[in-house]
């Protein structure tokens, strides 16, 4: 079994060409983005990546791509959700294959699982077509209906999932976090997912962090990292800040589309989103831009 997952890990946008259709060759461009930042690992099409907006075999061109793509200091976590369990499968199997370092699914959305046991169940025949891949469950209600609690997950999942390695927590539920994260004495790793917040999760022992802004952002969040861990709680307070203040600018602009833009902006463009996620126009991009730029976001953004 591969080494657990600790760290920045950037959840990476596809890209797309103006017709909407993939643009691969832009996939080293970003690899080499997160080496050159210090971000440790990529999540790959996951909510970021607009993974449920692609058809099972893009998936797969984007994780091949991603594979021959990355520098050997980057790991590849390859979310494998999908509605249509038989296609989870597929893709955890082909994740393995190309030999990634993780996999990771969500909960189904449609129909949903109605307890705990259904949920387990669910993940353990995805994980089981990657026997010696870690496996990570994708814990995020805010998109899933999903409210199953992380804690309640892995006291079931526990000895059932034997690659269970543990859980991408994007949740604001700190409690769940901090008893998820003690669980069997800490045996699972919970890596913190929600960026504007980052600073709570190290406070309560996350020894890694999965998100969309360590993109284009990642040497504001190792700052926080290195204040934090050598006790300067001040400075990684004010650069928290910083961080709320332009994912406020961001969510405003947008959201995710908002987001893709602001990898343009910093010289690696992504294209547009898809359907049924809206495309930014040229003057939204401008106002993106000037805001960005009013709160100084360049001087400690991602460099190409």
């Amino acid at each position: 079994m591969k080494q657990r997952l600790s760290g920045l890990i950037a959840a990476p946008f596809t890209p797309f060409a103006q017709d909407s259709s993939l643009a691969l060759d832009k996939i080293p461009a970003l690899a080499n983005l997160l080496s050159k930042n210090g971000v440790s690992g990529a999540f790959v099409c996951g909510t970021t990546g607009e993974g449920y907006s692609m058809t099972t075999h893009e998936r797969l061109q984007v994780a091949t791509a991603w594979s021959k793509s990355k520098p050997a200091t980057l790991k590849l976590i390859i979310h494998v959700g999908h509605s249509s369990l038989g296609d989870a499968k597929t893709l955890a199997k082909h994740a393995e294959e190309i030999n990634a370092d993780a996999i990771s699914t969500i909960a189904p959305s449609f129909f949903k699982p109605a307890s705990v046991v259904e949920l387990v169940s669910w993940c353990q025949q995805i994980a089981a077509e990657a026997p010696n891949t870690p496996f990570y469950y994708y814990h995020i209600p805010s998109m899933t209906g999903v409210t199953i609690s992380a804690l309640d997950f892995l006291k079931e999942a526990d000895g059932k999932i034997p690659t269970l390695a543990g859980v991408k927590f994007t949740y604001e539920d700190l409690e769940d976090f901090k008893a998820a994260s003690n669980f069997k004495s800490g045996y699972y790793t919970i890596l913190f997912g929600r960026d504007e917040i980052l600073l709570s999760g190290l406070q309560l022992n996350a020894p890694g962090a999965i998100g969309s802004t360590y993109n284009y952002a990642s040497p504001l969040y190792t700052e926080i990292i290195n204040s934090y861990k050598s006790g300067d709680l001040k400075t990684a307070e004010k650069n928290q800040a910083r961080s709320q203040q332009f994912i406020n600018i961001m969510i405003t602009a947008g959201g995710l589309p908002a987001g893709k833009k602001i990898m343009k902006l910093i010289g690696v463009d992504c294209g547009p989103v898809r359907l049924p996620l809206h495309r930014i126009t040229e003057q939204q991009e401008l106002k993106l831009r000037a805001d960005l730029e009013e709160i100084g976001f360049f001087n400690y953004a991602s460099k190409v």
